[in-house]
């Protein structure tokens, strides 16, 4: 068992441990328990309108949600009688009852506010699960007379009012506009993951969490399944930052408190492990109340089990399994460890040159409708640890021809980790210039110190000559099954930390990307294998990783540090 003493605020180290014994992975939190006891009585009596009978809470919902309600509706410090949790984000699987609960948890906070003609929210990806949100709210209210009297239904404005105090709970679609006039004093966000295919969804948690900062401040309470995609975006976000919190790895006084409901990494790579169905209780806390254990099954045998594809997908929204670590043994190795080799002081190129003592640059060239990369590997003085750092470049055709992963390309654009230029010769350019800054520092070899994947390079090979960058320099990549020494030696870099980065989003969405088969006896990590999903950077890296691992020299690398440390 782990310790819990002297651990960061909302850490909780024996997560596991309480998921397997069927209790909820949360951390402690001292409440204030006249508020706790107030919530629980309010939310025991309402009862659910699309089952049977109309049973109360009380009788059908399980411990755990109850366990989220009080501490998110009633933490409070001892010492200084403050509110603890201002945020709670809940990832459980499908058909747990989770928007029914969240429902009943903002007609309870609604309740419990006192304050007069406030906002409360909560916000749904879709109509359908706003729709749904707001009618499970209003039968409730609609199947009790005496909360009839207490709260005014406005179907058509999808708004509930409390009527002693004109706060309102307000049920809408996820829009770029949604937040207008005063901020929410709480936000429910129900399946957060959809909004990691949002644009400007990051824009729009801002404006909810600007209420963070005033005197009355707001809460936020997200809950969602895992991604049937690899976790990108917002989602991306707050998925690293909750499981920081929980490690105990985000400082000591975190405002998030987590609540997951996920294997471990180690489990969630095993499929042996978490196929086996006695282990599925342990994260699926509604199992025998919302979820039939035998239809369960039978879903998965019939369904699920159609192709790999279908077992995936199938495994991300009931199993929380995520999408990129391994599942189904086909992603690529070294995306196990890609996220605990995070260097932050990794900030750009410049960093990397400085601590590096010899590079390499690797770059797959794409046409108009795919993207460009290059990825520069440096060798670390002293350590010999390798440091990476990339950059992508595309056209505008790329956003009008793959439509699907527009939101998250102008993401990566808004981070600088993306150039979008008016023509191939223009990001050519680009490309070279990165090139040439690093050859102008000395730090590559004389020979095969770019390699590329000789595919549609002409451009590429006209700039890079304009810059007096030729062969022995520049050296084309064997690619397919000849890239084996790298996507099968990297990982155990990853493994060790021996291969640092600065934590690109653009790269994990590569990384994340990929897909790993065996033919023959070599492992391949193709663009055909991993589909419309784009690895342009991993692939970027995998050219540069075979010329680093033939242990090159740098041509001028003692001059250059005269130059930069003078």
């Amino acid at each position: 068992m782990h310790t819990t003493e002297d651990q960061p605020r909302f850490a909780c180290p024996d997560w596991w441990e309480k998921l397997q014994a069927c209790e909820t992975p949360m951390a402690d939190v001292p409440l204030n328990r006249e508020k706790a006891a107030k919530a629980l009585a309010f939310f025991n009596r309402l009862r659910l309108p699309d089952v049977p009978g109309n049973p109360t809470l009380a009788e059908a919902c399980g411990d755990w949600f109850r366990d989220i309600l009080c501490a998110f509706l009633a933490s409070e410090d001892p010492d200084t009688k403050q509110r603890l949790v201002w945020e709670l984000l809940c990832m459980v699987p499908k058909k747990n009852s989770k928007t029914t609960y969240v429902a009943a948890l903002g007609l309870t906070a609604l309740f419990m506010e006192e304050a007069p003609n406030r906002q409360m929210l909560i916000v749904a990806p879709s109509q359908n699960i706003s729709e749904r949100c707001f009618g499970q709210a209003q039968l409730m209210v609609q199947s009790d007379h005496k909360l009839a009297e207490i709260f005014k239904v406005q179907e058509h404005l999808k708004c509930i009012t409390r009527r002693k105090t004109g706060t309102q709970l307000d049920v809408k679609t996820f829009d770029t506009s949604i937040v207008t006039g005063e901020i929410p004093i709480l936000t429910i966000i129900d399946e957060l993951h959809e909004l990691g295919k949002a644009a400007k969804a990051t824009r729009v948690m801002q404006q909810i969490r600007g209420g963070g900062i005033t005197k009355q401040r707001g809460q936020v309470l997200m809950i969602t399944t895992q991604s049937d995609e690899a976790p990108a975006g917002i989602w991306r976000t707050e998925l690293d930052k909750a499981r920081a919190i929980r490690d105990g790895k985000a400082g000591a006084s975190p405002i998030m408190l987590p609540v997951l409901y996920e294997f471990p990494r180690e489990q969630q790579v095993n499929q042996d492990y978490w196929r086996d169905q006695q282990n599925w209780k342990c994260i699926l806390p509604n199992l025998g109340r919302s979820i039939d254990p035998q239809a369960l099954i039978d879903d998965y045998e019939n369904n699920g089990k159609v192709n790999k594809e279908t077992e995936q997908i199938w495994a991300s929204q009931h199993l929380n399994i995520e999408i990129g670590v391994g599942l189904g043994g086909d992603g690529w190795s070294g995306a196990l460890h890609w996220s605990s080799c995070i260097d932050g002081s990794l900030t750009g190129l410049d960093a990397l040159l400085a601590r590096s003592e010899v590079c390499t640059i690797g770059i797959d060239w794409g046409g108009a409708d795919d993207l460009a990369a290059l990825y520069v590997i440096g060798r670390e003085k002293r350590t010999k640890r390798w440091l990476g750092w990339g950059r992508a470049w595309g056209r505008n055709t790329v956003f009008e021809q793959r439509k699907s992963i527009a939101s998250r390309l102008r993401e990566f654009e808004q981070a600088g980790d993306l150039v979008v230029s008016a023509t191939g010769e223009e990001q050519a350019a680009s490309a070279a210039e990165i090139c040439k800054r690093v050859a102008d520092s000395g730090l590559l070899p004389e020979q095969a110190g770019i390699g590329l994947d000789s595919a549609g390079i002409a451009l590429l090979l006209d700039a890079l000559e304009e810059l007096k960058l030729e062969q022995p320099l520049v050296q084309a990549v064997a690619q397919g099954w000849k890239l084996q020494t790298a996507i099968s030696s990297v990982p155990l870099k990853l493994e060790d930390s021996r291969f640092l980065h600065g934590d690109q989003s653009i790269m994990s969405w590569s990384v994340g990307n990929a897909k790993q088969e065996l033919k023959g006896s070599n492992y391949v990590v193709t663009k055909q294998i991993s589909g419309a999903a784009k690895i342009d950077m991993l692939m970027a890296l995998f050219n540069a990783a075979m010329l680093m691992f033939q242990n090159p020299e740098a041509k001028q690398e003692a001059a250059y540090q005269m130059l930069v440390f003078g």
